[in-house]
């Protein structure tokens, strides 16, 4: 359904993304010329005319190949923001190779200024163009498509409800088709109910209909297979949403295999490009952080053990991504044997959630230890653990098995990512915000929400989290 909406509007994008791409190129060319900043040239700026074709070409394949165009990511603006800035970067980093194998004279810090320029040029664009269709450029394109809903229950709402709110992409939800008689008559989500599953083929003829989407219980299965040999015959594409939404792990993927369609409810969340981005994210960020905090890290070890006799790191059992379990490392800030028995600490809550008891006045605490969760010191030898590919910097906090055992099922789709060392829950009071619903809350929010920036987010508001010292004990 998308992919039909989007066609002409990603060539438009491609096109205008192509010729913005250039005129960055130009541009970062006219201010290395002319700022004063940089080596003085003495001579010729070393660019050639067939810059502005060898440039446009190499974005062209990234942002293809990397499917930026792809209408599901288009629906969410900090989603397209993801995909352009991680085909600038693929892209950049193409052409970067390419300029030193055949171009070593070209000005870096023309690069730089062409890196930043194309990134404004074409987020800025996108601003505007979601603009433009919010203000109904997309009829315009003749891109509408009439789409009726075939069941007025709980999915067939939520699903009306997303296609109203992307009405700017074309379409247009003409209302419901349900069984129920006391559906009949009523309006949901603004539309109304036009029938019943026996008028489903006289309204797709009546009301011009491009799109049906049978959103159905499974009990209703052979009323589908019904529907769909009835609209056979008729100029319109069927689609069906599978109702196994509490199955689901945060995303579902679609793919065919041997001429069978197969869904899939636990794939990662992150993946693809997005997880090499991630990944190399860990390894930049965590590789700096590493070489910044280890005098830090030298200082506490030092301490812990002229502080109390034991040993300095402590490797503990944690579930990780796909709930696999893995070693966490921590500096211990408890006297030694005092987290051998961590596991008697988790116990049912008020609402018979699980809750680990964490006390502000806990007596296993050392004094160095104290001072070390004052400022998450304790936390710093995890670096290693994001480097090693266990853990990333940002993500849901890695659980103890104990408490994963008593989850709901739905809440161990927080294992649907990596786990981090710290996240959204961490930087909203982490042990001051110990309710087990909001957290799990706050885990679901980040994953559904993902991208660089949250990640780059999290991390500017754990600075601030780390000095005032919230629910840090």
């Amino acid at each position: 359904m998308l992919k039909r909406i989007g066609t002409r509007l990603g060539l438009l994008m491609l096109l205008v993304d192509l010729a913005l791409t250039a005129a960055a190129l130009h541009l970062a060319m006219i201010l290395r010329l002319n700022l004063p900043v940089g080596i003085y040239l003495d001579e010729p700026l070393r660019f050639g005319p067939w810059f502005y074709v060898l440039v446009p070409g190499i974005w062209a394949l990234a942002f293809l190949g990397l499917r930026v165009y792809d209408p599901a990511r288009g629906l969410r603006y900090l989603d397209d923001v993801q995909a352009v800035w991680s085909a600038v970067t693929w892209a950049s980093l193409v052409f970067a190779g390419v300029a030193y194998l055949f171009f070593r004279e070209f000005s870096r810090l023309l690069f730089f200024y062409f890196y930043v320029l194309d990134l404004l040029l074409l987020l800025g664009w996108r601003r505007v163009l979601r603009c433009l269709m919010q203000g109904g450029l997309g009829a315009h394109l003749g891109e509408s498509r009439r789409v009726l809903v075939v069941g007025a229950g709980a999915v067939g709402q939520r699903l009306g409800q997303a296609i109203q709110a992307y009405g700017w992409a074309g379409l247009d939800l003409l209302g419901y088709v349900d069984d129920d008689t006391e559906k009949q008559g009523r309006r949901y989500t603004g539309r109304p109910v036009l029938g019943t599953l026996a008028d489903v083929g006289e309204v797709v003829s009546g009301q011009s209909v491009d799109e049906v989407i049978l959103a159905l219980p499974p009990r209703a299965q052979e009323q589908v297979r019904q529907i769909i040999l009835a609209l056979q015959t008729l100029p319109v594409n069927v689609r069906l949403v599978p109702d196994v939404f509490d199955l689901v792990f945060i995303r579902a993927s679609a793919e065919e295999f041997a001429g069978i369609p197969l869904i899939g409810l636990r794939e990662p969340a992150i993946e693809g490009p997005d997880r090499v981005v991630k990944r190399l994210f860990d390894l930049a960020v965590g590789g700096v952080a590493l070489l910044l905090f280890s005098p830090i890290m030298a200082g506490a070890a030092v301490a812990i053990r002229l502080g109390s006799p034991g040993p300095v790191l402590l490797r503990q059992q944690r579930v990780g991504e796909g709930g696999r379990p893995f070693q966490m490392l921590k500096f211990r800030t408890m006297y030694e044997g005092a987290e051998v028995d961590e596991a008697q600490l988790v116990c049912d809550g008020d609402d018979g959630s699980p809750v680990f008891v964490k006390r502000p006045d806990d007596p296993r605490v050392t004094p160095v230890g104290r001072v070390l969760r004052r400022f998450s010191i304790d936390e710093l030898p995890q670096i290693f653990n994001v480097l090693r590919g266990d853990m990333s910097l940002v993500g849901p906090r890695p659980e103890l098995p104990a408490l994963v055992e008593r989850y709901e099922l739905q809440h161990r789709r927080r294992f649907a990512v990596p786990q981090g060392m710290t996240g959204w829950w961490q930087v909203h009071g982490r042990s001051d915000r110990a309710d087990y619903t909001l957290r799990m809350e706050d885990d679901l929010y980040y994953i559904r929400n993902w991208s660089v920036w949250l990640d780059l987010r999290i991390l500017w508001m754990t600075v601030g989290a780390v000095l005032r010292g919230e629910g840090a004990y």
